[in-house]
């Protein structure tokens, strides 16, 4: 018995439905992943399912008594309520009572007057008649698993520290579903792997929107894709899908022009001379008629984006040199010792937790601030682009084409120059939304938009600080293959592992207490190398993920004995085997069907998979260690 469904919904703002007679419906233990291009209609489709709007037409239905939570994709800003108010809000009515007693509590540790303990007794009294102690409890429990800081007021805190504060309020009240809309943004790494975890035992039903494939290809069961108001179920991961949608436009493709060269045929017979029309038959009349319906009806598949970076002249080949470097923030060392040669045509990422200082360290790189220690000297001919993580601001009633182009009507980019819709078209603008004004735009439609605007800037230095965020996964894979052929020079922030991984050329690491170090490749290869694998976040200690569990070196070096050198020669076989093994249960737990066994057979079976990993990891591990040694001592 499914916990939600919808049949038949349709919702439209404006003349285009962004949901049309579609259908869906959601089970216990699956986890759902919702794509589709930004301005498609994920977000409206998660408030539908949380009862925040209604539809148009069709049918929402809810299991009896079901608890729903959502995390939404913007963060609240105009607000003094503190993070214990804000996780106990997630409890609707009793949250107040509980928040009430919180705030009493910690007045009576200064204030022993008798009318605050009158008070006291009157929380503890209405506690007891809610059942309020097991959810105090609770409350408790959430913001202790996110080393939140209760009595701190959410306007204080960073993006990323207000976006765990959401997620504890939709978290706290143990929910039979959970929609979450882009939840990693503005998270840090940590906070990301201990998320994955955390969604991986939810036993409700999940429907989450991420453009975060690492995320997605880890937790979701199944995807569910929304194109042109139509709902689409894809069994399988990210990558299957990818394959699967791309024979299915081409097979679209081929049957939309069939079409499209019958109706030009009926066209042209009905617009014969008198004579063909006297002995008209009246049905292929009708029949035409019906065809320039269905025409009309027809929603084209939107192109693809084309980015084209305005390149500048080449930089000297020393872009950025520092020295020793120190910087402390209100006495806390953010910085220590740091020196770096960045040289043209470098693609550098910088890796840690939220409030370590990356972005200071862009700034000081960047000249923007002044080392306490140390000194940063730039080559020749830098011109820079930065795209700031706090975004320079838009004006929400400046039109697109206005924010772009300023009321040009053209813009010069690499030397040509091109009409500013045309411009915009690239990032999937059509006419009438560039003349759209900017509030209507959804959360990734205006982060195409600073991109667009960025764009036109030339540079041979592109700084970029969390561009990813509520990027669709298809703009997002573009903007990869664009800093891919990019001539300049990189600076990346970013708590995206894959784009890490696929961008950049070198990770540049703060390991906690101002220590910083430089790894060769991207995310994944810093894990490889690491020595120490806990970052240790400088604004507030939380657990760490376990590390890659890698085989101590053996203290022998040279030949290998006759055992080793058979354990070698076994290995990739026992490698291969292990990722067969590894592939199945993949392929098993990615069945819908799979979490309708019972919780015992789910949990051995997620256990054997957990463990199963360890053992390849330390495979692996084995095999490149006894490879080195073999390679050495030939």
């Amino acid at each position: 018995m499914p916990l939600l469904s919808i049949d038949h919904l349709s919702i439209a703002f404006g003349a285009e439905k962004l949901l049309d007679d579609a259908s869906f419906q959601l089970d216990a233990g699956e986890r759902v992943c919702l794509i589709g291009r930004n301005g498609a209609g994920k977000t409206t489709l998660l408030r539908l399912l949380a009862g925040e709007i209604q539809p148009d037409s069709g049918d929402i239905w809810r299991q009896p008594g079901l608890r729903v939570a959502t995390l939404a994709q913007e963060l609240p800003t105009d607000t003094t309520a503190t993070v214990f108010e804000i996780v106990a809000g997630g409890l609707e009515g009793l949250g107040n009572l509980l928040a009430d007693y919180h705030d009493a509590a910690l007045r009576l540790t200064h204030d022993h007057t008798p009318e605050s303990m009158r008070r006291m007794d009157q929380l503890q009294h209405e506690l007891e008649a809610h059942d309020g102690w097991r959810w105090q409890q609770r409350v408790e429990t959430v913001i202790s698993r996110l080393q939140l800081p209760a009595d701190t007021p959410l306007a204080e805190l960073s993006g990323g520290w207000r976006r765990r504060v959401l997620l504890g309020r939709a978290l706290v009240r143990d929910p039979d579903v959970l929609l979450l809309d882009e939840p990693t943004n503005h998270l840090d790494l940590e906070t990301i792997q201990w998320l994955e975890d955390e969604l991986l035992e939810f036993r409700g039903g999940l429907l989450f929107v991420t453009h975060d494939r690492a995320l997605l290809q880890r937790l979701a069961t199944r995807l569910l894709e929304l194109d042109r108001g139509a709902l689409t179920s894809w069994p399988g991961d990210y990558a299957n899908f990818l394959e699967k949608k791309a024979a299915l436009l081409e097979v679209e493709a081929r049957h939309n022009a069939k079409f499209d060269k019958k109706l030009a045929q009926e066209e042209t017979w009905i617009r014969q001379g008198i004579k063909a029309r006297r002995t008209r038959n009246e049905g292929r009349v009708l029949a035409l008629l019906a065809l320039r319906e269905e025409r009309c009806q027809r929603r084209e598949q939107l192109g693809k984006a084309s980015f084209t970076l305005e390149q500048a002249e080449l930089s000297g080949k020393l872009v950025i040199e520092a020295k020793n470097v120190h910087y402390a923030w209100q006495g806390e060392p953010l910085i220590r010792d740091f020196s770096t040669r960045i040289m043209r045509g470098d693609r550098i990422g910088l890796i840690g937790p939220n409030g370590s200082g990356k972005t200071t360290l862009l700034n000081l790189l960047l000249g923007r601030l002044s080392p306490d220690v140390g000194q940063v000297r730039h080559g020749t001919k830098l011109e820079i682009a930065y795209f700031d993580q706090l975004r320079e601001p838009l004006d929400p009633e400046q039109t697109v084409l206005d924010s772009v182009a300023g009321g040009r009507e053209t813009l010069e980019i690499n030397g040509q120059r091109r009409h500013v819709i045309g411009y915009l078209g690239d990032f999937l603008f059509t006419a009438q939304r560039a003349r759209s004004p900017v509030k209507s735009l959804s959360g990734g439609e205006r982060n195409r938009l600073l991109l667009a605007r960025l764009f036109t800037k030339p540079a041979n230095l592109l700084v970029m600080d969390e561009p990813t965020n509520d990027l669709d996964l298809e703009t997002l894979e573009l903007l990869e293959e664009l800093l891919l052929d990019y001539t300049g020079t990189l600076l990346l922030v970013s708590h995206d592992r894959a784009f890490l991984d696929n961008v950049v050329t070198s990770c540049v690491v703060f390991e906690g207490d101002g220590r910083i170090r430089e790894y060769v490749g991207g995310y994944n290869d810093w894990l490889r190398q690491r020595p120490a694998p806990e970052l240790v976040a400088v604004t507030k200690p939380r657990p760490e993920p376990k590390p890659v569990i890698r085989p101590p070196k053996s203290a022998t070096s040279g030949k290998l004995g006759y055992n080793e050198r058979r354990e070698l020669e076994r290995l990739p076989a026992r490698i291969e085997e292990l990722e067969q093994r590894q592939r199945d249960l993949h392929a098993l737990t990615a069945d819908p069907a799979f979490y309708k066994q019972e919780p015992v057979t789910i949990t051995r079976r997620m256990e054997e998979l957990r463990a199963l990993e360890a053992e390849l990891e330390a495979a692996y591990g084995r095999w490149e260690e006894l490879e080195t040694r073999e390679g050495g001592a030939g």
